[in-house]
């Protein structure tokens, strides 16, 4: 399989748009991670979170490459899901205590599940 430049999903939104919403998200859950780092000693299982956003946060930075490099669409996939999952698990965790800091995170869920709509159609696309 090798990306291709020329099909997009209809659903896929302009690129011009993207760069403005990861800004917007990647300031979110910093802001969200940064609250819940300063509230350590309020929060249960304090190191699971912090591990959780960490991983997600990887598999988010890494995700790219493995899409647009290596046009390893399953792969990218899988990666999104984990992301989706970890970052619910996160939400979930500190909501009692710190629920606008799990608030902020949801947007990001929300536009990394629609990236993982998006990352299926290329997956299809490929395959077809």
């Amino acid at each position: 399989m090798t990306f291709d430049p020329e099909y997009e999903p209809f659903f896929q939104p302009p690129g011009w748009i993207v760069g403005p919403v990861w800004l917007v998200l990647y300031t979110c859950i910093a802001i969200s991670f940064s609250t819940t780092l300063s509230k350590r000693d309020e929060l249960d299982n304090y190191w699971i979170i912090v591990s959780l956003f960490i991983i997600q946060l990887a598999l988010n930075l890494i995700w790219p490459s493995v899409f647009f490099n290596s046009q390893r669409y399953l792969l990218s996939l899988i990666m999104l899901v984990f992301m989706i999952i970890f970052t619910l698990i996160y939400a979930f965790l500190i909501y009692k205590t710190i629920p606008y800091a799990s608030m902020l995170v949801w947007p990001y869920i929300a536009w990394v599940s629609f990236a993982a709509l998006i990352n299926a159609a290329y997956y299809i696309e490929a395959r077809g």
